[in-house]
């Protein structure tokens, strides 16, 4: 599993580097060669260095806007880093760092934060004060519940917490106006009461939960193009499933659904429907092929 989480911070930082002109904005591993360049610079990677923690010298490159930590060996955030004003992507994935300092709301231009694979037990509030944040990743930690100060970051578009221990999550998700993508797989979460969810989420990944009934308010999202609840307890699945217009992906593997709503014909958009490990009969599957025609369904 651990590997798993390593892949995804790999492919996120992958993601972050896509967003940098290499030829513009170089990136230095070292602070005295970026010092000695007599050059502004903007990109930073310590990288697998072993360090415990970073050199004074980095604040003095206040024009960083990406500073990339991981796979180090700090165990808190330095001063340092707070001093980066500037800075709009940081990562910090796979360290073991145990908390976020008050400071964190100094770095107000963030629009990407990665710590993935660490040791935190909980968010602090003052996260919330970094009002352009787009996407937060906080994968493989040990939080328990949905950090409240996501709630109050309504630019966020992406939001990974796969992987730690959550169980509770606040109905009024929908707070977040423009959140597109949640991922909160590999959790704890056996209920969702009536969570309500932004009315732009395209992409919710529910699998490897203890979710028993999906809400109400999921088939209210029009705009939901990929659900993911695989491996959760789930028996049945309401009528109100047409509701999910533009969803073009569906995998339901690996619950106790024995059947799924006729209503479920009006999801013309569908084209992948996965029901392996479902206690269906062969009747209900070629039932379902009548149904849609358009889509694959593996079973």
């Amino acid at each position: 599993m651990k590997k798993l989480f390593v892949l995804i911070s790999i492919l996120a930082l992958n993601q972050a580097k896509a967003q940098i002109d290499p030829v513009k904005y170089p990136t230095y591993t070292n602070v005295d060669d970026a010092l000695k360049s007599g050059k502004t610079i903007y990109s930073m990677s310590f990288r697998d260095k072993g360090l415990f923690n970073l050199p004074p010298e980095i604040k003095k490159l206040d024009a960083l806007f990406f500073l990339n930590i991981m796979g180090n060996k700090l165990e808190k955030m330095d001063d340092e880093i707070f001093s980066l004003k500037e800075l709009e992507i940081l990562n910090l994935n796979e360290n073991s760092i145990k908390f976020i300092p008050d400071e964190i709301g100094n770095l107000t231009k963030l629009t990407s934060f990665s710590i993935n694979l660490n040791s935190l037990t909980s968010i602090n509030p003052n996260l919330a004060k970094l009002q352009s944040l787009k996407v937060i990743h906080l994968d493989a930690n040990s939080l328990n519940v949905f950090p409240e100060a996501l709630m109050k970051i309504p630019t966020l578009e992406e939001i990974n917490l796969q992987g730690n221990q959550i169980s509770f999550i606040a109905d009024d998700l929908d707070e977040i106006k423009n959140l597109k993508s949640l991922n909160l797989s590999g959790n704890q979460i056996n209920d969702l009461g009536n969570l309500k969810f932004p009315k732009d989420i395209k992409y919710l990944e529910l699998q490897q939960n203890a979710i028993a009934k999906l809400p109400e308010n999921l088939f209210h999202s029009k705009n939901l193009e990929f659900l993911n609840v695989s491996n959760n307890n789930i028996q049945e699945i309401s009528p109100k499933i047409k509701g999910l217009k533009n969803v073009v992906s569906m995998n339901l593997a690996n619950n106790n659904l024995k059947d799924l709503p006729t209503e479920i014909k009006h999801l013309k958009n569908l084209k992948t429907l996965i029901l392996t490990g479902n206690p269906m009969t062969k009747n209900k599957i070629e039932e379902l092929k009548t149904l849609l025609p358009q889509a694959q369904i593996y079973f």
